[in-house]
């Protein structure tokens, strides 16, 4: 379970045997988790997480898409 990115307590992650479906990114703090699409960014699904939450996610995974899109290409391509 590579970890790509912590920061604000988010941690943003990928599961390592899920190269056969498009890019995407997890993210969990505490109990709550989230999956969302890389292009475009778009969330997928969510547990927990609170509205403003998803908006702050969403925002911080549009700052980095570029890294999250480079680390899934460099680690599923392989």
């Amino acid at each position: 379970m590579p970890t790509v990115l912590r920061i604000n307590g988010y941690r943003f992650f990928f599961f390592s045997l899920e190269g056969n479906e498009p890019a995407h990114i997890h993210v969990e703090k505490g109990d709550s988790y989230a999956k969302f699409w890389l292009q475009p960014v778009t969330l997928a699904r969510s547990v927990g997480f609170r509205s403003h939450e998803l908006r702050e996610i969403h925002g911080i995974i549009e700052a980095n898409v570029e890294l999250f899109q480079e680390r899934w290409d460099e680690y599923f391509a392989g």
